[in-house]
């Protein structure tokens, strides 16, 4: 298979890191970064290219259009803020250019149907950025999901992401302004709360959503967006999960998986603890009462996935570029990809909603 060739659309902070990754992942190239500015786009070129350097330097463009025009060019990442992203997903299609997409994917799922409905039209792959979808550790987590003598059924998926944003974050970072992140904190994190739980439930959709915005933050004169959320999902037959994001907290990556037997968690299912193999921790506990003796008893068992956790061939984000290249390779598009981007775009569009709907607003709520 011939390497696939891609451009990168803007400077972000995560750009860096999916540039080695492309390097790593063995299918692609990256031939060129596109900025506003040609100076910003020939910096970023010149420092990853001093670090993770590809065979032939990438160019670096002048304008997001120039990126798009480029023959040298078959896909994008495009990691722009949110609200300006459903734009340029959209122009990327019409020039023909298959589509790697930061999450969350837009601003609405309104928006994301008609990104997605470009691509659809167009012929081209459309993918979100989850990284940690791709990892095998999944896979070993799902054959104890189905295992009925050790896990059970399941009953609930309960999960958490925060960092602790420092002072001037609500000032400085666009995570605070409404038209570039337009969901704060419920967008940037708990879209990874979100997809863990939607795949656990086997891409069910909740049947009921609440939630409630404890805390709020803004970015100069605009509107307020959320910086601390807790959400609650009913899914049809009574499973539950619940979730907490925030830039309020300390860093936490963690979720947990109730059954009716047993339990499974895993401390860092977004970005994989550094210097060690990929884990998650099994357990199973039992009650046991004799006369005045009571013993809660338990059996704990870690699982051990050879996987590196980042800057590897092998590694999560590695193996996102790689099976994208993939489904570039076969011709046709895979829907599986696109489907799953808009299911959990509406569950968190349903989120917002019912924070809303809680009447709450930043004035009658702890504002950073």
């Amino acid at each position: 298979m011939n390497a696939l060739r891609w451009g990168i659309m803007g400077g972000a902070g995560i750009a860096r890191k999916n540039w080695e990754a492309i390097r790593l992942s063995g299918s692609g190239v990256v031939t060129a970064v596109g900025s506003r500015d040609l100076g910003r786009a020939q910096a970023f070129v010149d420092q990853c290219q001093l670090e993770a350097p590809f065979a032939a330097k990438p160019a670096a463009v002048e304008g997001y259009e120039a990126l798009l025009a480029r023959s040298d060019v078959d896909a994008v990442y495009i990691p722009l803020p949110t609200g300006i992203r459903a734009e340029w997903v959209e122009r990327a299609a019409a020039a023909g250019k298959h589509v790697m997409c930061e999450k969350p994917c837009a601003g609405s799922a309104v928006a994301l149907r008609s990104m997605l409905e470009a691509c659809r039209k167009a012929g081209v792959q459309f993918m979100d950025g989850t990284m940690f979808q791709h990892s095998s550790r999944l896979e070993a987590v799902r054959r104890v999901l189905d295992d009925a003598e050790r896990f059970g059924e399941l009953r609930r998926v309960s999960s958490a992401f925060s960092f602790l944003a420092d002072d001037g974050f609500a000032k400085e970072n666009i995570r605070g302004d409404a038209g570039l992140e337009p969901m704060g904190c419920l967008g940037d994190l708990g879209w990874y709360n979100t997809r863990i739980s939607l795949w656990a439930l086997g891409w069910k959709r909740p049947v009921r959503v609440s939630a409630r915005c404890h805390r709020w933050m803004r970015r100069g004169g605009g509107a307020a967006v959320p910086s601390e959320v807790t959400v609650e999902l009913e899914f049809e037959g009574g499973v539950t999960a619940a979730f907490y994001c925030s830039f309020a907290a300390a860093d936490q990556q963690w979720v947990q998986f109730s059954g009716t037997r047993g339990s499974l968690r895993i401390d860092d299912f977004v970005l994989p603890f550094d210097g060690r193999s990929l884990e998650f921790e099994t357990r199973q506990s039992e009650f046991v009462a004799k006369g005045c003796d009571f013993r809660m008893k338990s059996t704990a068992r870690v699982e051990v996935v050879p996987e590196a956790p980042t800057r590897d061939a092998g590694a999560q984000e590695s193996r996102m570029f790689r099976t994208f290249a993939d489904c570039v390779a076969r011709g046709a598009s895979d829907a599986f990809w696109p489907r799953i981007a808009l299911e959990t775009q509406e569950v968190l569009d349903a989120c917002m909603q019912a924070i809303v709907a809680t009447g709450l607003s930043p004035s009658g709520s702890r504002e950073d």
